[in-house]
């Protein structure tokens, strides 16, 4: 009997444990939504927001924030060679990408990415949230971002909208201040 009841109160907590795994697995997993307000799509990193409308994007540097930056450092991946080399581009400047035909250009650098409807801004002069507007061309034709307007790099969300090539990766380290 003593044996009985041993066996039925371990395949009990066995049981027991099984069904508490399951009720985990299926808990609901929360939404997400993209900057278009989907459901489903990946978490945007602090600043970003639905949209809530559509039309051109503004970019508003705040006066605490503008003329207090000068550069920004980049980081540049050459996959085909597996070096790594770092490089400091001034706003309103540009790189060209050694033993390569493709330009950076950089226009912003918002120390805390805030995007407000369709107006970027930064939320303080504090690197909380750091972002670069950059462009990419391949000779001579932009290649990033694909939609033709200024694309962002986060230093603390590298993989939200990454710049994507082949032999190439670009990924913002820090700002530089002046």
């Amino acid at each position: 009997m003593k044996k009985f009841l041993a066996v039925s109160a371990v395949a009990g907590m066995i049981l027991l444990s099984v069904v508490a795994c399951k009720k985990k697995e299926e808990q609901p997993v929360p939404k997400t939504f993209s900057q278009e307000g989907q459901a489903g799509a990946p978490a945007l990193p602090p600043g970003h927001g639905p949209t809530g409308s559509i039309g051109p994007l503004t970019v508003s540097v705040p006066p605490d924030v503008k003329g207090k930056w000068s550069a920004v450092k980049l980081i540049i991946d050459d996959k085909k060679t597996k070096k790594t080399q770092e490089f400091t581009v001034g706003l309103s400047s540009e790189l060209k990408i050694p033993d390569s035909n493709l330009t950076v250009k950089v226009s912003d650098f918002l120390p805390d990415f805030k995007m407000n409807g369709n107006v970027i801004t930064s939320a303080s002069n504090n690197a909380n949230n750091p972002a670069a507007g950059i462009s990419v061309f391949e000779s001579g034709k932009q290649i990033f971002p694909g939609s033709g307007e200024g694309g962002w790099l986060y230093a603390k969300f590298p993989n939200i909208h990454p710049f994507q090539h082949d032999r190439f990766g670009i990924t913002l380290k820090e700002g530089v201040k002046k």
